[in-house]
């Protein structure tokens, strides 16, 4: 019988609060692959006191409906949140890495409580006037970062849900504007859409 892995866990967490910071902020992205739609960061603050309790994963290992559910207790258990959206011309200006970014740090520097040690998933930091820490597969270890990954992909769905009303043709509500091998049909066919990452290679 296959075996689940343990969900997010607090010890990263638990450390900083130890030494005496409280409002620590993980921060994830959503949509840095995709040929079409924005990508989408967010911040979560986890309330020491109660964040135990909060259930959270990876959001590429919850399943959709889990993911919006999720999204709600999220928002409503946090001290606070922050989500921030840079759409394909903002990708095609600075290049996905730098716009992704430059999200993270608009993410750090407008959330209330003003973060005081921030925790970024992967390898790269953003510039910051505030302590950080780079997690890679943060996303699987720290839960305020599981917890941003859910708040960013459940908004960037939701945002492709509404671009898949937008250009029926494009099939966006399957693909989310990722390049699978439909949508690279569907682009030989069509065209690309106002929302297509002309910087991308199709």
């Amino acid at each position: 019988m296959k075996r689940s892995l343990p969900a997010a866990g607090l010890d990263i967490e638990k450390a900083l609060w130890s030494q005496g910071y409280h409002s620590v902020v993980g921060v994830d992205e959503a949509g840095r692959g995709p040929l079409a739609g924005p990508v989408v960061v967010a911040g979560v603050i986890l309330n020491p006191n109660t964040a135990q309790y909060l259930d959270v994963d990876d959001s590429k290992k919850v399943s959709e409906s889990r993911r919006e559910a999720l999204f709600e207790t999220i928002i409503s258990g946090s001290i606070s949140h922050q989500i921030e959206v840079l759409g394909n011309i903002e990708i095609d200006e600075l290049n996905i890495l730098n716009a992704t970014l430059k999200g993270m740090q608009q993410v750090v520097e407008a959330l209330r409580p003003i973060p005081d040690y921030v925790l970024i998933d992967g390898n790269r930091l953003p510039k910051l006037s505030f302590p950080a820490q780079a997690v890679v597969k943060g996303d699987q270890k720290s839960k305020s970062i599981a917890a941003a990954s859910i708040l960013a992909k459940v908004t960037r769905d939701t945002i492709m849900q509404g671009y898949a009303q937008e250009y029926p043709q494009w099939e966006f509500s399957k693909h989310k504007g990722y390049p699978t091998k439909r949508h690279k049909e569907l682009l030989q066919q069509f065209g690309p859409t106002p929302i297509h990452r002309k910087t991308f290679r199709w």
